[in-house]
């Protein structure tokens, strides 16, 4: 399926050129992050294989590789919060991708109810030890999980 992208080439075609040819690593995927169209924010990190890459620039809907599940996933199939995307951008040397993204739904782009999936924060400048703790931060639930996805 990865026939369906150009073929990697040289050095400088793939960061100075114009064709896509995305680097996917040994398992098939590429790493992709979403950031909401609206507030910059990171809302979520995933993995695309070539199927659901080509699903996303053909429909504009956001699609991914689970690899928990280990299948194609429309993001929102389930809640509701389906990710239309408004700009896909690829890294210097293409094995990376950036969705903008708006969320339908209540805009929760987490499985756990929230905007987004980063919504807890390690602390800095200090050696990390057993006790570390991480503290909440943009951890506003949109939506009961338990209701949408069961118990």
């Amino acid at each position: 399926m990865t026939e369906m992208f150009a073929p990697r080439g040289s050095h400088d075609a793939v960061e100075s050129g114009t064709q896509f040819s995305p680097k996917f690593d040994a398992d098939g995927l590429i790493a992709c992050i979403a950031t909401d169209a609206e507030t910059g924010q990171v809302v979520m990190f995933a993995h695309m294989n070539a199927e659901a890459l080509a699903l996303t620039i053909e429909t504009s809907i956001a699609h991914y590789w689970s690899r928990s599940r280990g299948k194609l996933w429309r993001k929102g199939e389930t809640s509701g919060h389906e990710q239309k995307v408004a700009s896909l951008r690829v890294d210097c040397d293409q094995d990376a991708l950036w969705l903008v993204v708006r969320t339908g739904g209540t805009g929760a782009n987490c499985h756990t109810g929230r905007k987004g999936c980063f919504y807890r924060e390690v602390p800095i400048g200090r050696a990390p030890d057993p006790e570390m703790k991480l503290s909440f931060v943009d951890d506003e639930l949109l939506f009961d999980p338990s209701r949408v996805y069961g118990g």
